[in-house]
């Protein structure tokens, strides 16, 4: 009974991780076919459909932008934060178990850091 809770942690992240790429990927194949549709029959396709499928397309090969790494790291540190007090709170029951979780929150935490400092020191491209 004890393994079915790292179990269900486990599938949960990839539930989360899994099922919106999933059904991403069923949009875009929706959007693929009613556009083929629309070709083979000589329809002309409207700007906006264009605009609306590559809006969500980054090109490989270009640096990100201060904002993104700004927005990056601070999740980064938001889940350091969350390791910590959860951290914190099994520590009530388990002193020692509060250190292992302060110590694996660092590597997001300094990750985190890492990101916000780059967007802070990386100047906007006008």
């Amino acid at each position: 009974m004890e393994i079915l809770i790292p179990i269900a942690f486990f599938a949960m992240i990839a539930a989360i991780v899994i099922i919106p790429r999933y059904y991403r990927s069923l949009e875009r194949q929706r959007m693929a076919e009613t556009l083929r549709a629309a070709i083979e029959k000589g329809q002309p396709l409207p700007t906006e459909v264009v605009d609306a499928m590559s809006s969500n397309v980054r090109a490989p090969g270009l640096p990100p932008s201060p904002q993104r790494d700004l927005r990056t790291g601070i999740i980064w540190i938001g889940v350091a934060a969350g390791l910590v007090a959860l951290g914190l709170i099994v520590g009530f029951e388990e002193p020692d178990a509060s250190y292992w979780f302060i110590g694996l929150a660092a590597f997001p935490g300094f990750i985190g850091a890492a990101f916000v400092i780059l967007g802070l020191i990386n100047k906007p491209k006008s």
